[in-house]
């Protein structure tokens, strides 16, 4: 299955899209927006999609959202916008996220939007990160005045958007369309540039920015208690699906991916990494994949979508079961796993297991930086006024490295919020200066 890695859900056609928009109520009182976490409008611009407004339709939209080609792919719908709309309970909810991505992708392909760039005269921001919070910071304060230059550690921006979410799910393309258009705000984008190493915050501050924003993201694994959790056999889901990601792109060998032809792969943990990093390896390969999850199917974190798919693909679910031993074959692979199932503990062969059990901030930017306070877990801790500043001054922090978000849209809605913190902060320093 290597080679099945394009998306596996087709886009409406034209007049698809319209027909499906113009199933739309309008409702008064919009349930549907209630559900977003973002208030994203969706009656006004799936109604001037009805009319053929496209590109009134994406200036709405872009209100709102920074990446709506993403979100329309990616988001929680059933839960959130479509798991809301008043026509679901009859079993004929309008499918909004795929007019999102309609609307976005047809937006980008005809080259309809051409935002006027304002005057960059508010005041200078550093993000750190390109992932979505750091996407959205750079989006809403561009757009409000701000000149924000963006800092990233890899050799192409995008954070988990490019080197976590599977290109099934989410096309690679797709994030650098959505990049593009960050950057033709005026946003710039120093790639290969770690802030921790080489270039500290005080750094940054010395080059004249007023405020700092770190999303930076959950680097590191969390490390699970089961003897041989060491081994090199087992690795960590987001590791894996970057190289994967990297492997897509021409930036790997095939052999640096690890999973490969007729593997027995054990996946733990059951939200939606843990699903795309079971499919993934499927797609690579593997004979064989088994989600290993301590609890039943009701507690899973992952939608039901995500979980109905991977089944239809082949993976296995064993339920109310741990691994709590791990064998080595050599240095790279594994021969086996004890499992605790049920109905008592069982040894399985295994080439290698892959974590998804969630990870915790790296403390490269924290320990080089004096003043920036973490809790006992390592995330940077923030006040609420202005929303989102950490224990430094000017200092700004959201998204996963604060322990917020759990989704895309959950980490873009917390950076709106911290947006609004920065250019309150931004002002009344200037303000102040100004005065004297």
């Amino acid at each position: 299955m290597e080679n099945c890695i394009n998306e596996i859900d087709e886009n409406y056609s034209l007049p698809e899209a319209i027909r499906e928009a113009q199933r739309c109520l309008k409702c008064k009182v919009p349930s549907c927006k209630k559900g977003c976490p973002i208030g994203n409008e969706m009656p006004d611009w799936i109604g001037e999609l009805a009319k053929g407004n496209f590109g009134n339709a994406m200036h709405i939209i872009n209100s709102k959202s920074n990446l709506p080609a993403v979100c329309g792919r990616v988001c929680a719908h059933e839960k959130q916008c479509e798991g809301h709309c008043v026509l679901t309970k009859a079993g004929k909810g309008i499918h909004i996220g795929k007019l999102e991505r309609f609307v976005a992708d047809f937006d980008s392909n005809a080259g309809l939007s051409h935002e006027t760039i304002p005057e960059k005269s508010r005041g200078r921001v550093a993000v750190i990160g390109s992932g979505p919070a750091g996407l959205t910071i750079a989006g809403d304060l561009s757009r409000r005045g701000f000149s924000v230059e963006i800092f990233e550690m890899e050799p192409e921006p995008g954070g988990v958007l490019m080197f976590g979410i599977p290109e099934y799910r989410l096309p690679k393309e797709v994030v650098r369309r959505e990049i593009k258009k960050i950057e033709n705000l005026g946003v710039p984008i120093h790639l290969n540039s770690t802030i921790g190493e080489g270039i500290t915050v005080d750094d940054l501050f010395a080059r004249g920015f007023d405020a700092i924003f770190m999303g930076t993201g959950t680097g590191v694994p969390r490390r699970l208690p089961i003897p041989g959790i060491d081994h090199h056999g087992v690795r960590q889901a987001i590791r894996f699906l970057r190289r994967v990601s990297l492997y897509e792109n021409g930036l790997m060998s095939r052999d640096e991916v690890i999973v490969g032809e007729g593997d027995r792969v054990y996946v733990i943990g059951c939200g939606n990494t843990a699903m795309d990093a079971a499919r993934t390896a499927l797609r690579m390969g593997a004979k064989e994949v088994t989600v290993v999850y301590h609890h039943d199917i009701t507690k899973m974190s992952a939608l039901r979508a995500e979980y109905d798919d991977a089944v239809c693909e082949g993976v296995k679910f064993l339920w109310n079961s741990s691994i709590v031993g791990i064998h080595g074959k050599d240095d790279w692979r594994l021969e086996s796993v004890d499992i605790q199932t049920p109905e008592g503990q069982v040894n399985a062969p295994a080439d290698f297991v892959i974590q998804a059990v969630g990870s915790v901030p790296a403390s490269r930017i924290v320990s080089t930086t004096e003043g920036i306070e973490v809790d006992e877990k390592g995330y940077v801790l923030t006040r609420e006024n202005p929303y989102g500043m950490t224990t430094r001054k000017g200092v700004f922090a959201g998204g996963d490295v604060t322990n917020r978000p759990a989704t895309v849209v959950h980490a873009m809605r917390d950076a709106k919020a911290v947006a609004d913190g920065i250019a309150a902060y931004v002002d009344a320093v200037k303000l102040f200066e100004a005065i004297g």
